[in-house]
């Protein structure tokens, strides 16, 4: 029954998993826009006629969370409370025959590349003349920026590939523009994303060019931060740290998912690289820029760790000292490599094994934040919440790094604006400030 006047011009679309999703949901709402549809992103109460769930299917809990809100939608749908539910993303790329057969009531399922197709069932068109455009769904001083689709790398437990395709670079021209486009409307940071940001240019142009694009957007007028996400460890360009020592609005911050330690485990996880050649280069960049924040993530409890492999983990932890670090327990996944080995880790001891590793991280990160209390540090202002003003320092990326508190009662800041501060105390993971 139905229980609200509903808007069937009106689009809310819900946006689970990464930053590569976020990207693609705010495509969608810019084509969208552009054929009359009135858009929100994920809106409480909204009298929105179609809803449209961009999924993650890369994990287990991130295929559970997705299942669970298409389930949700699928219910208002059965109710009334909305005229049509659209499911796309990765988890439909992935499982569509299924999902089909499983929850009917959607009315339409759609992959990643299949966009054209998903407006086309609305009575829209793609509109081409957009390409780049988009409406912006985080602050609008900062936005994730794709360089790059999908991924040629044979890791043994991802199932990117699956879902994303290969490994495709889009031209340094068209990033540029775009970077202006953004910086136009009041962009200040670009977070660089793609699954492999070290392997751009390799099929468009036969050579490793994201050096050369990151030195033309470093040029783009208004862009006052680049941050790199993603980059990959094995034949890591190291003239990328070249172009960021030289360049001041490339922050010194790289993401570089390393995976593993122990030798054994990289190899059964087909990362084409060993801790030797991780630690080689771990300490060549850290040379060239001593300041420079390096996050990574590692997975525990893959087909055959052993607690041999486990200490060899947390050893390397330890000595490496990550400035920032996530870890996410092993997810046996269908149509993967490591799919035909036995998943022998038991679940509980994958977690235990993760909480281990934070445990030290924790007090590796507090250590570090430790050493920044009387320093003066540039920050910038992403939201209030509560009593605080909330900044982040170019060593860290919105949403999984460390937070600058600035006291609202003692200072107040623009959001969105830069300010120097000075560092009065530190926590785990936040950094408490005085404005200068």
């Amino acid at each position: 029954m139905r229980t609200k006047s509903i808007n069937k011009k009106k689009v809310n679309i819900i946006t689970l998993g990464c930053s590569k999703n976020v990207f693609d949901s705010e495509v969608l709402m810019g084509q969208l826009h552009a054929n009359q549809f009135e858009v929100s992103h994920e809106k409480e109460n909204t009298n929105a006629g179609i809803v449209i769930i961009n999924t993650c299917g890369f994990i287990d809990s991130a295929k559970q969370e997705s299942i669970n809100t298409i389930l949700q939608f699928a219910q208002a749908r059965k109710k009334g409370q909305i005229e049509k539910l659209i499911v796309s993303g990765c988890l439909s790329e992935r499982y569509k025959t299924e999902l089909e057969k499983e929850i009917p009531e959607v009315d339409a399922y759609f992959g990643t590349k299949e966009l054209p197709h998903l407006l086309k069932t609305l009575n829209a068109d793609y509109k081409h003349e957009l390409v780049g455009e988009r409406i912006l769904t985080t602050p609008k001083h900062y936005a994730y920026f794709k360089i790059a689709e999908g991924c040629d790398r044979p890791c043994s437990f991802c199932a990117i590939p699956l879902m994303r395709g290969k490994h495709v670079s889009f031209p340094i021209q068209e990033l540029v523009t775009n970077a202006q486009k953004l910086a136009d409307n009041g962009v200040k940071e670009l977070i660089l994303i793609a699954q492999d940001l070290t392997y751009y240019g390799l099929d468009l142009y036969k050579e490793r060019k994201l050096s050369e694009l990151l030195s033309r957007l470093s040029d783009v007028n208004g862009i006052e931060w680049i941050r790199l996400h993603y980059a990959y460890p094995s034949g890591f360009p190291l003239d990328v740290i070249d172009v960021m020592k030289q360049k001041s609005n490339i922050c010194k911050y790289l993401d570089i998912p390393l995976q593993h330690a122990s030798n054994k485990m990289l190899e059964a996880m087909r990362r084409g690289t060993t801790k030797e050649k991780i630690t080689a280069l771990i300490n060549d960049i850290r040379n060239k820029i001593p300041e420079i924040a390096i996050r990574t993530t590692l997975i525990t409890g893959y087909p055959g760790e052993t607690e041999k492999d486990f200490e060899e983990l947390k050893d390397f932890v330890l000595k490496m000292r990550f400035d920032r670090l996530g870890v996410f327990p092993y997810s046996h996944e269908e149509n993967t490599y490591a799919f035909a080995f036995k998943d022998d880790v038991p679940e509980s001891l994958k977690v235990a094994r993760a909480n281990e590793i934070m445990q030290l991280q924790q007090e590796i990160s507090l250590s570090y934040n430790q050493e920044k209390i009387g320093k003066k540090m540039k920050v910038l202002f992403d939201k209030k919440e509560g009593n605080y003003f909330v900044g982040r320092t170019e060593y860290d990326s919105p949403d999984v790094d460390n937070e600058v508190l600035l006291e609202a009662q003692e200072a107040y800041v623009r959001i969105g604006d830069f300010a120097n501060v000075e560092i009065t105390g530190a926590s785990e993971f936040d950094l408490f400030a005085k404005l200068i």
